[in-house]
C-alpha cells in the first residue's frame, strides 16, 4: 500500500514498499509517468527512487492539501496503467587492464577466469533502478549472483569516468572522475554526464542497460567520438 509522506515544506515523498524489487519499482516507475503525463501546475521536480518518488512543488502555486488530493487520486489508477516498454541502451565495456584492475581479483575470488567474469557481466539485461550518489550514476540491478564481491577495503582516491565496477550485489558505471571504493573490471568509452549536451544524463531511471566486451581499437575509436576535446592538441587539431 502506497503512502504520501510530507518530507519538507515544499515536496512530499510516495513510498510504494521498504524493499528493492522489479514489482515495487514498476510503481515507482508508473506513478512517476503518470505525474509527468498529468502536467499538476506547481509541480517542479521528481524524483524516482528504488521504492519511493519524491514530488517537489512550489506551495505558492500548488498547495499542501490540493496537491495530496491529486497524488493520491493518481494512486488510484496505478494498478491500470499501461507502462510503455524500457528502452534500452547497449554499453561497450573494455575489460581488463589499466582499464579494469580488478578484474584479474574479481575472478580470482570467485575460482572463475577473467573471461567468465565477462561472459557473466555481460549475460543480463540491467535495470537501472535510479540515479544518485552523482549526476548520471545508475544503480543497477540484475548483477550474477556468482560475481556478488565486497568494495575494496581502501577506496580509490580517482576513479577514471566510464570506469564500470562491482560493489556487494550491485554493478554500474562512473559517469565523472571520483573517489570510490568498486571492484573495477572495465571501463566505457560512452559520456554518460554530459553537461553541454542536449539530455545531459544518458540513462534514465527506469532504462534497461546491456554491457557487451569491445576491443582496445573499438575503445580508442567510440572515446574519440565521446571525449573528443581529449585528443584535440594546443593549435587545435587532432595528434
Amino acid at each position: 500500500m502506497a503512502r504520501i509522506l510530507t518530507s519538507s515544506d515544499c515536496s512530499l515523498c510516495v513510498e510504494f514498499g521498504d524493499t528493492i524489487s522489479k514489482e515495487i519499482n514498476r510503481q515507482v516507475r508508473a506513478f512517476t509517468l503518470a505525474v509527468e503525463a498529468a502536467g499538476i501546475q506547481g509541480v517542479t521536480e521528481l524524483v524516482p527512487t528504488y521504492r519511493s518518488v519524491t514530488v517537489h512543488y512550489r506551495p505558492e502555486i500548488m498547495g499542501y492539501a490540493r496537491l495530496y488530493e491529486r497524488l493520491h487520486g493518481l494512486l488510484n489508477g496505478l494498478a491500470a496503467a499501461d507502462i510503455p516498454p524500457a528502452e534500452t541502451i547497449r554499453v561497450p565495456v573494455l575489460y581488463g587492464g589499466v582499464h579494469g584492475p580488478d578484474l584479474e581479483t574479481v575472478a580470482k575470488r570467485h575460482d572463475m577466469t577473467p573471461e567468465q567474469v565477462i561472459e557473466l557481466h555481460t549475460a543480463p539485461t540491467y535495470l537501472n533502478y535510479m540515479l544518485g550518489f552523482m549526476p548520471g550514476f545508475c544503480y543497477l540491478g540484475g548483477l550474477d549472483e556468482r560475481l556478488h564481491t565486497p568494495r575494496l577495503t581502501t577506496p580509490r582516491v580517482r576513479i577514471p569516468a566510464g570506469s564500470v565496477g562491482i560493489a556487494g550485489s550491485q554493478t554500474g558505471i562512473y559517469p565523472l572522475d571520483s573517489p570510490g571504493g568498486w571492484q573495477l573490471i572495465g571501463q566505457t568509452p560512452l559520456r554518460l554526464y554530459d553537461p553541454k549536451r542536449e539530455k545531459a544524463i544518458l540513462v534514465d531511471a527506469g532504462m534497461e542497460i546491456r554491457f557487451f566486451p569491445i576491443d582496445e581499437r573499438e575503445y580508442e575509436r567510440l572515446r574519440r567520438e565521446n571525449y573528443p576535446e581529449e585528443f584535440v592538441s594546443e593549435g587545435g587539431e587532432n595528434p
